[in-house]
């Protein structure tokens, strides 16, 4: 699940992504176009300061814009820095894998459908720019009202 913080990291990253390259946003203004707490947000920028995603600018005329080109940044990238692995479990993560002590990895239905999960995020994210995510037209997303929106693809064993 993404955190709050990886939210506001991507909301961030967007605010930034939507102005002209080399163009400076102020903390507040990121903050308060975003519903973002400023104090958290100060934070968020500090990590992906230091992942290389922002560069940042100190006094009067200081602030934050993006460090690359946002058609260089992979969204899951992102994700992965703020919030770590993509695995809903640990025994499913290619980054960050750990046996579990309770089954066996083998037999493990649980582990195994979480591995088709992971792979599944991992294949959205990780295809995604920041660009394609800042010019996506929200007019045209499918928005899914109740749980009887959703599609849910089950593969039978015969």
């Amino acid at each position: 699940m993404l955190t709050k913080k990886g939210k506001y990291g991507l909301k961030a990253l967007v605010h930034l992504a939507h102005l002209p390259a080399g163009q400076l946003a102020f903390v507040n203004d990121i903050a308060t176009g975003n519903n973002i707490p400023k104090k958290f947000l100060d934070a968020i920028l500090g990590e992906l300061r230091n992942a290389g995603f922002v560069q940042s600018r100190k006094g009067k005329d200081g602030g934050y814009r993006l460090a690359r080109p946002a058609d260089e940044i992979r969204v899951g990238h992102v994700v992965r820095v703020l919030d770590g692995p993509l695995a809903p479990i640990p025994c499913a993560s290619r980054t960050q894998y750990q046996c579990c002590e309770d089954c066996n990895e083998a037999t493990c239905q649980v582990r195994h459908l979480m591995l088709e999960v992971r792979q599944a995020i991992a294949e959205v994210l990780d295809q995604r720019s920041l660009a394609e995510m800042r010019d996506i037209v929200l007019d045209e997303l499918p928005v899914a009202t109740g749980i009887n929106d959703l599609t849910i693809a089950v593969k039978v064993k015969a």
